[in-house]
């Protein structure tokens, strides 16, 4: 006679299913987050093309002036690329277009990378958008007024750097694939010398793995500009009495009896881990912007203008 399983097998067996449950609700959850973001991104796009507009007046291009590069080497012409830039006498060898690609254009590529995490989805009623969706709009607006201005962007960790006209387009449709768990700071990997990187995030992971990968991007050599993304309430903490706060990240449930006995401890925190990273910024000779989600998206779009402009009229280059 076949006995049942001991209560050890029948644990692992309980495990085992607890795990496939977990992992498909994971899995179902993710889904469900990547097509929200898809449906959500027409519209933000929309907004990041009006925002885009507003600060275009002021955004006067970031060529370089003059032919003083050194030619590189020649690479085919890339559809919504400007004619002008094709050779033609190279063109002119076989039936393809070639772009005469010099040495900077070649080094120097603005990579950028947003968090989409389930944190970045808080919006509370004093913002006018979620964090992610100005996240969304500052990436696709800078990426429009930087392909405006003809320099070469690419989303990192997820796309190759294009240099093209309808470069937020682009963007906007790699980022429907995106996979929301993926880190708001990616591999340093695609990152070389004298290239620029903007993450734009809430900076919520532990303070030591993002301070490890900025040290890795600057072994890279690159220059990073920080955009921390807050709704108005996580800085004034307007919390009191009983409150349940629920961690975005992993579903659980923190119960304070008055809240606003621990406002001021929180505040302090906040502002000890903004100071750290603004601090390693500072001392890299990098930015770091913080805007909350009740102000215009055009304040943080101005100030990165003006700090990816200064880089270029101080002649950093290789």
């Amino acid at each position: 006679m076949s006995s049942g399983p001991s209560s050890h097998e029948s644990g692992d067996v309980l495990n085992e299913a607890r795990a496939s449950v977990q992992t498909s609700s994971r899995v179902g959850t993710n889904l469900a987050e990547a097509k929200g973001l898809a449906a959500s991104l027409p519209d933000l796009l929309v907004e990041a093309r009006r925002v885009a507009t507003t600060v275009l007046a002021g955004w006067h291009g970031r060529r370089r002036a003059g032919p003083g590069e050194t030619f590189w080497q020649f690479r085919p012409f890339v559809a919504g690329e400007a004619p002008g830039r094709i050779d033609w006498r190279r063109s002119a060898r076989d039936d393809h277009f070639y772009i005469r690609e010099r040495e900077w254009e070649a080094a120097h590529t603005v990579w950028l990378s947003a968090d989409l995490s389930r944190s970045m989805d808080f919006r509370s009623k004093l913002a006018l958008a979620s964090k992610r969706d100005r996240a969304v709009v500052l990436l696709l607006a800078l990426g429009d007024l930087l392909a405006a201005a003809g320099e070469r962007i690419g989303l990192l960790g997820l796309s190759d750097p294009i240099l093209a006209r309808n470069a937020a387009e682009r963007l906007a449709e790699t980022l429907m694939h995106f996979d929301t768990e993926q880190s708001a700071f990616p591999s340093a990997m695609r990152l070389g010398r004298f290239a620029d990187l903007v993450v734009i995030g809430d900076f919520l992971d532990p303070i030591d793995e993002i301070e490890a990968r900025l040290a890795d991007y600057a072994r890279h050599g690159a220059t990073v500009h920080l955009v921390e993304i807050r709704d108005p309430v996580e800085e004034i903490f307007p919390y009191a009495g009983r409150t349940e706060f629920r961690d975005p990240e992993t579903g659980a449930l923190y119960t304070i009896g008055r809240a606003e006995q621990i406002g001021e401890e929180y505040r302090n925190r906040l502002l000890a881990r903004r100071e750290t990273l603004a601090a390693t910024c500072r001392r890299l000779g990098w930015s770091y912007l913080t805007h909350r989600t009740d102000r215009p998206a055009t304040e943080p779009l101005l100030a990165l203008h003006a700090r990816l402009s200064t880089r270029t009229t101080q002649g950093d280059r290789p």
